[in-house]
């Protein structure tokens, strides 16, 4: 009885999320694509793997001793990867790494250039998430290390299955359109009666800055709400109101906009996560190894600690 890797990663998603329609929102599959290959896989086994409950899949006593399998056999070929790559003299790798819009314009082209130069058989590819759920992705399989971020005043709680090295801290600054302040700094406090362009309080960014503003003692008028920082920065260019941007977002800023410190105690960290199984993998250890250094370059890592 032989068993396909990629469906064997099917079940175990499915173990993890309880719906077709969530593995499939995860591994960017359409609906019909996993469930056909998740009915391969039962007719590959001989046996009912599930019993369909509504939109769940509940699996049969035959169907959770195969996904406990699925868990071994995927981590012993991840092993197996890592083992090999290891044995190689020089680094040859291909990896996928999870980012956003300011690591992708900030970072990323300094580090690139650098393993570029320095490693050339290891080949990065990014895909592109919302910062909320890149750790996930890693987690799942589908990157093999992610970007993620942290708020000083909203902690995150981390997965015991990935690790994680503080690449760079970061500052926060206030966004005003041009003219509207002209000493060295500012409180949120004093922004209290503008109003505000900022990504909704599901993200990250979004809740810890509405943290930040309740502890000034005030709620942010929310004005506009848009998930893309160049947007928000634009948007303020436009004279639509403030916002809060980090050292990295800066880049992405167009001209016409005063960048304030903020008073207030309020920093984030940028680590790159990846599963611990990996730690030991040559090309994970260089590239985070490049994208350090880039933060270094650009002033970043000065307060990171390793």
């Amino acid at each position: 009885m032989e068993f396909s890797l990629h469906r064997l990663k099917l079940l175990r998603e499915l173990s993890r999320r309880g719906t077709v329609t969530a593995v499939a929102q995860s591994l960017n599959y359409t609906v019909s694509a996993v469930s056909q290959q998740l009915a391969q896989l039962e007719r590959e086994s001989g046996t009912r793997l599930f019993e369909r409950q509504g939109r769940r899949m509940l699996f049969t006593e035959a169907g959770v001793v195969l996904a406990e399998h699925a868990e071994e056999i995927l981590a012993a070929v991840e092993r197996a990867g890592l083992a090999l790559e290891t044995a190689q003299s020089g680094v040859t790798a291909r990896l996928t790494a999870g980012v956003w819009a300011s690591v992708a314009a900030g970072l990323l082209p300094l580090a690139l250039s650098e393993l570029e130069r320095t490693h050339p058989g290891i080949e990065v590819r990014t895909k592109e998430l919302a910062p909320e759920e890149t750790a996930g992705a890693v987690r799942d399989g589908a990157l093999d290390l992610s970007f993620v971020i942290e708020y000083s005043n909203y902690p995150l709680t981390w997965d015991p299955a990935l690790a994680r090295e503080i690449i760079a801290v970061e500052r926060m600054h206030a966004v005003l359109p041009r003219g509207l302040h002209t000493r060295g700094s500012i409180a949120l406090a004093e922004l209290a009666d503008r109003p505000w362009i900022l990504s909704g309080p599901r993200s990250h960014f979004g809740k810890s800055v509405r943290r930040a503003c309740n502890t000034a003692g005030f709620e942010p008028r929310i004005r506009h709400e848009v998930g893309e920082q160049a947007t928000a920065l634009a948007m303020v260019a436009s004279g639509l109101g403030v916002t809060l941007v980090s050292d990295l977002g800066l880049m992405l800023r167009p001209s016409e906009l005063d960048i304030v410190p903020v008073d207030d105690p309020l920093v984030r960290t940028v680590s790159v996560a990846y599963r611990t199984a990996s730690a030991a993998r040559p090309s994970l250890q260089s590239v985070i190894g490049a994208v350090r250094d880039a933060a270094r370059t650009l002033g970043l890592a000065d307060h990171a600690t390793t």
